[in-house]
């Protein structure tokens, strides 16, 4: 047996300290350790060190590229990275357009239009047209901001109509979660359940990325289709297409212009800058501004132009933008030496204002003039007052919404179908099922790296309780510390260590008469530990456009871009845990149980799968699957950060249980993508493959109670 000495300080400590019984206890450590207390923001900030490292190899490279022949091959790896990312697009259907009405305005017609991007799923759009058009005509797509209006917003109109009274076709269309295209509208159809169009890019793209898609996929395509059928109408000029946009329409027309060869003349606006700066500064954006992977990659904004080059191409900016002006000049002066090694130098325009985040008459100006003169309509460049229209008069449809007035599709309803076929696949592996091969898919798609065994281990305090003393300790690593709790009763009995991880942090269920207190009076030495996220080490300053329910998807999506999740980091965490437990009590019979709850259930399971010193494994209220976060429109958000990007169809929770069954495995009740408790036949059935693995032995075992007596029951069972 290990007896209590062998687990804290030397015994004669207890002797020299009074008892602190009664005495207010202060169970953090930063506060004290005040030299770490910016490791809240430790998880964020791991991501930026990472993806920076990227983006320094990409600045290497690019500084190598000399001869015309470089660029040319850049070009193509980058054509070849950005198609690997994207994924093959849906094959192309009839669009079954529709014109809905028409507005007569002087010197222009408005053509209102829908036409269907995927079977059902309905694109809304306005054609602006100029009358008495003698010969095929210069057409510009507009892609529009983050603003629930998208074509229909004041300054988006502004730019429509100054460019369609100056003689050029103008198709606006409403994308994904904004204008007549809400993911989520309520029975009026006139507000989104979610919030803004930020909310609905990325509640929505949240589920995308599980699938190991993207909502910049169907934007894409959404953009594609758009040129098709502008390139039906009998008035375009096919060798004359420009494409500009605004803020998330900047994006937009960068991401469309890369994809669509056809797109001579791209002009994006308020978007182009360094992601390293971004990322330093405002943050990852929205779901959309997020390519899987793109820093692993070793892209950067720059390369959605890159490789158009040398097509004519004009980056719009202002110097007081959240995209940092400095990254829009550094990306101008970068994409401008492959212009002028292919010999087009005059090709590529940068326009810059003095403003925020705004449309400036000057910028305007510029852009104006840029398509004037690269799709061949010269003309004056100067802005005109002009009239708009009411947003209600540019409805394509009566309600204002294609879900209620269509009955479309939306974007939840596409990836469901595609999440339908691949679980369908993964069901079919399992009778072949490989522990390995799901443990080296779970590494490689979380991103999980071993951590570090460099650390130092510093005492911190202690309070004495009736039967038992809490120890306080600090983790010090190379890249951030992690603070935890030891409870160490005064009599231990038998060979067993529980690590105890809440989602709210170590010192949460560590009050006399909750369960790590129950716990110890067992006998059993507790370690409780805060996490990458939780505890005192989260959850950061990041918040983000898509801050939803209290979660920073802004936060997720950062990890994302460097194929490194979360959950991965928390369980390195844990296995440091299970490290310094190993290395402390040197004893051939050390029994660690690993206890998780809640939101931290997913990143136990894979610890766990990945560490076989972990003996035993608690899940209290975990996710029944990843799968259920994607086949239900709406999910709790609490559950993002928890999920694997790809995860979808390659393995699921209850594939990593089935990797513990040789061990121990305890599942306390279970919940569903809303926290709520699941029936037992639900489970049973998404679980069943854990079942029968573990038979005939009594290695898996379920309970369900009710949350009064929760603790209780799966306690006493420890005994």
């Amino acid at each position: 047996m290990l007896n209590s000495t062998n687990f804290y300080l030397p015994w004669i400590l207890l002797f020299l300290s009074p008892p602190l019984l009664g005495q207010s206890e202060d169970l953090q450590l930063l506060n004290y350790y005040q030299y770490y207390q910016d490791d809240a923001n430790a998880l964020y900030k791991q991501m930026v060190t990472e993806a920076s490292a990227f983006w320094e190899s990409r600045e290497n490279r690019i500084a190598e590229l000399i001869t015309a022949d470089d660029w040319k091959d850049y070009q193509q790896s980058v054509r070849n990275k950005l198609q690997q990312i994207i994924g093959t697009f849906p094959e192309k259907t009839p669009l079954n357009s529709r014109v809905t009405g028409i507005l007569d305005r002087p010197n222009f017609t408005v053509e209102k239009i829908a036409y269907e991007s995927q079977p059902g799923f309905f694109v809304t759009a306005a054609l602006f047209l100029p009358t008495n058009l003698t010969k095929k005509a210069p057409a510009v797509v507009y892609c529009s901001g983050h603003t629930s209006l998208a074509f229909r917003s004041d300054t988006y109109q502004t730019k429509i109509i100054n460019l369609v009274r100056k003689g050029f076709i103008v198709l606006a269309f409403d994308p994904v979660g904004q204008g007549e295209r809400m993911q989520y509208p309520d029975e009026s159809g006139q507000s989104s359940q979610i919030g803004g169009p930020t909310h609905e890019h990325s509640y929505v793209g949240a589920q995308c990325f599980m699938m190991g898609s993207s909502l910049a996929k169907y934007m894409i395509w959404d953009g594609i289709r758009s040129v098709d059928y502008l390139l039906s109408r009998p008035e375009v000029d096919p060798q004359r297409i420009g494409i500009t946009g605004r803020s998330g329409g900047g994006t937009q027309t960068a991401l469309i212009a890369a994809f669509d060869d056809r797109i001579y003349a791209a002009a994006p606006e308020a978007y182009i800058t360094r992601l390293d700066i971004l990322l330093k500064t405002r943050g990852p954006q929205d779901a959309e501004q997020n390519l899987p992977y793109f820093a692993q990659q070793q892209l950067d904004l720059a390369d959605l132009l890159i490789t158009r080059a040398p097509k004519p191409t004009l980056i719009i900016s202002t110097t007081r933008d959240f995209f940092s002006i400095e990254g829009a000049r550094q990306s101008y002066s970068e994409i401008k030496r492959a212009y002028k090694v292919l010999d087009k130098g005059s090709n590529i325009n940068m326009g810059e204002d003095d403003s925020t985040h705004a449309s400036t008459i000057k910028n305007r100006e510029v852009m104006y003039a840029f398509f004037q003169e690269y799709l061949q309509n010269p003309g004056n460049s100067d802005e005109e007052e002009v009239k708009l229209f009411a947003p209600k008069e540019l409805w394509v449809t009566d309600s204002g919404q294609v879900a209620i007035s269509l009955n479309s599709r939306n974007v939840f309803d596409l990836n469901r179908v595609e999440a339908q076929r691949k679980e369908q696949t993964r069901q079919e592996r399992k009778s072949d099922f490989d522990p390995d091969h799901i443990i080296a898919v779970a590494k490689n798609l979380s991103g999980f790296q071993a951590p570090d065994q460099e650390h130092q281990i510093d005492f911190a305090g202690q309070y004495q309780r009736e039967g038992y003393v809490v120890q306080k300790y600090l983790m010090i690593g190379q890249d951030h510390v992690n603070p935890f709790l030891l409870f160490v009763p005064n009599q231990v009995i038998g060979e067993e260590v529980v690590l105890y991880f809440h989602p709210e942090g170590k010192a949460t269920q560590a009050q006399p008469e909750q369960e790590i207190e129950q716990l110890v009076k067992q006998g059993k030495i507790v370690l409780s530990a805060d996490l990458l996220g939780t505890g005192e080490l989260g959850p950061g300053y990041l918040r983000g456009d898509a801050h939803i329910d209290d979660v920073s998807y802004n936060q997720w999506f950062g990890g994302i871009l460097i194929n490194k999740s979360i959950i991965a980091r928390q369980a390195a965490d844990m296995l440091k845990m299970v490290d310094y437990l190993k290395s402390k009590y040197k004893s051939d019979d050390l029994h660690i149980t690993a206890v998780g709850r809640s939101t931290l259930t997913p990143a136990l399971l894979h610890a766990a799968a990945f560490e076989p010193a972990i003996t035993q494994t608690i899940l209290i209220n975990p996710l029944i699957s990843y799968q259920s976060l994607v086949t239900n429109e709406v999910y709790d958000a609490r559950w993002v950060p928890s999920a694997v990007a790809g995860s979808v169809g390659a393995y699921d929770l209850a594939d990593l249980a089935t990797t513990l069954i040789a061990r121990s495995l305890w599942v306390v009740n279970p919940v569903d993508h809303q926290f709520n408790e699941v029936p037992v036949s639900d489970f049973n059935k998404e679980w069943e493959v854990v079942r029968v693995a573990s038979q005939p032995t009594d290695s898996f075992r379920v309970f369900f109670s009710s949350e009064e007596n929760e603790g209780e029951t799966w306690i006493s069972q420890l005994k």
